[in-house]
């Protein structure tokens, strides 16, 4: 068998994980970032100022919010149930640090303090969850797509074949409801009366880059026989064009129905292409082809996963574009969003409710097809991750008005200080949007295009010049590092320069 079968079997008829060991997975990131605001505090604890050094501040984003995820999907997961436990555990023992040394005089109640913490005030214009939700997904995926490729990822991480739950599954769905959450429609302020079809023209202008990317990755595929994984979009389809086309057709909605009721033709296009997968052939098409035999003969055969999953994924994109509405509405409180956390989580455990009827009744969950399923496994998961984070930056809220002059990048700003004429009133200290020192987040943010297609190449560039599936542990998460550490450090050095990759 050629290197490239081999690597095509490598990645091919899996079956998945459960969706516990996914949440699981997901609860790493927000208690990586929790890890490190609580240490960005502690040294200006001890050193009376924030970190200010570039250098040192990418090796402390670095090793803290990207090297554990690495591990973690590798050689540490056979223990991911305990890394949680341990990670939280010291974030614990952190804050117990920092609660025992504040220097507020004159020291209040820790009840008195989280009463009066909730009436805090917050940068209402911003919300820094949204952002670390994108850039993470990215991450994410930028890791999966290269670490799949070694033996050391565990196969149940991997795509699934037909039906099952992946990490990879999970995270193509993401990208997708991560891109509604911010598309234009929600930005453009509700005051604001444009032309209905305005929105479909700018998206005609904005996708040609993903339409770009989408043929030159076709192109580099085939010419240098590259192993691909045919049935996960076809053969000459991929991601960059299932993005570009459900941005476009959500655009076309958007401008004939009320983009209040997204939600609505989400759930509708959902059902409606649920059944008709049930009650007529297009299930055994996409399956096996309109042979019976999995013929790849014409073009709509060649790529069946791709076109007709086009379906799904836009109903998960209009029920983040729903998602996003609710999330811009102007929240200026600590209580306000501890409200807003309740909401979504009653909305997460519906979800739930809702894919378990959903996979017993229905159908299990097919990334393949991108079922009704698997758009309620994408929607839930995505809306219980965006939880996580927006607890992580509430905690580190709390965190820093213990502190006095702390800073933590990509963190909610308190937009004035508390009313002085209560006694032991809590001191706030306003802070830039996004801290004052450089940012591994805020650098990635600012190209996410960019870094997504840089990952790309790299893994394109790791997988020609190394025998992936024969490497040796050490050499694997040297390979790994190197490769992240590279494509981290190339935003880290455009945001620095202030340069953005953007002129579409």
């Amino acid at each position: 068998m050629s290197q490239k079968h081999l690597k095509e079997a490598f990645i091919s008829n899996l079956n998945g994980t459960s969706l516990l060991e996914i949440s699981i997975g997901l609860s790493l990131a927000p208690l990586c970032l929790l890890s490190r605001g609580l240490l960005l505090i502690l040294y200006c604890l001890h050193y009376g100022k924030p970190l200010s050094s570039r250098t040192h501040s990418l090796l402390l984003d670095f090793l803290v919010l990207v090297s554990p995820l690495l591990f973690s999907c590798t050689v540490l997961s056979p223990v991911i149930f305990f890394i949680p436990i341990i990670i939280a555990a010291f974030c614990a023992g952190m804050f117990s640090k920092i609660y025992s040394q504040r220097k507020q005089e004159p020291r209040m109640a820790f009840r008195q303090m989280v009463k009066h913490f909730q009436k805090m005030p917050l940068d209402p214009e911003y919300i820094p969850a949204i952002t670390a939700f994108r850039v993470y997904i990215n991450v994410l995926t930028s890791i999966s797509i290269l670490a799949v490729d070694f033996p050391q990822y565990p196969r149940r991480y991997a795509k699934t074949e037909t039906y099952g739950t992946g990490i990879m599954d999970f995270g193509v769905g993401a990208f997708v409801f991560g891109n509604g959450v911010v598309c234009p429609e929600v930005r453009q302020k509700s005051s604001v009366t444009q032309p209905k079809f305005s929105n479909v023209a700018k998206q005609f202008s904005s996708i040609w880059p993903l339409i770009f990317l989408g043929i030159g990755r076709l192109l580099s595929v085939k010419s240098v026989d590259y192993h691909e994984h045919t049935s996960e979009y076809g053969v000459h389809w991929n991601f960059f064009f299932t993005l570009a086309f459900v941005r476009l057709a959500a655009s076309l909605l958007l401008s004939v129905f009320p983009k209040n009721s997204s939600w609505i033709v989400a759930v509708n296009l959902a059902v409606l292409y649920q059944l008709i997968l049930n009650t007529t052939s297009l299930k055994m098409f996409i399956l096996h082809g309109s042979n019976g035999r999995d013929t790849r003969v014409g073009f709509l055969n060649a790529n069946r996963e791709g076109l007709l999953s086009l379906f799904g994924y836009l109903a998960i994109y209009m029920a983040s574009v729903q998602v996003g509405l609710w999330l811009l509405r102007r929240r200026s409180s600590v209580r306000g969003w501890a409200e807003a956390v309740r909401l979504l989580l009653l909305t997460v455990l519906a979800l739930f409710l809702c894919l378990h009827i959903s996979q017993v009744y229905v159908e299990p969950v097919s990334r393949r097809m991108a079922n009704l399923s698997y758009c309620i496994w994408v929607v839930a998961h995505c809306l219980m991750f965006f939880i996580c984070l927006v607890v992580t930056d509430l905690a580190l809220v709390f965190t820093k008005l213990l502190v006095r002059g702390s800073s933590v990048p990509c963190c909610w700003d308190l937009v004035q200080p508390p009313s002085t004429n209560k006694k032991h009133e809590l001191e706030a200290v306003p802070v830039g949007r996004g801290g004052k020192h450089m940012c591994l987040i805020s650098a990635i943010n600012k190209n996410q295009l960019l870094f997504f297609l840089l990952a790309n190449v790299m893994t394109g560039a790791v997988n020609i010049l190394i025998d992936t599936i024969h490497s040796k542990t050490v050499f694997t998460l040297c390979i790994l590092h190197l490769y992240m550490f590279f494509n981290c450090l190339v935003m880290y050095i455009m945001h620095a320069k202030n340069i953005v990759f953007k002129f579409w």
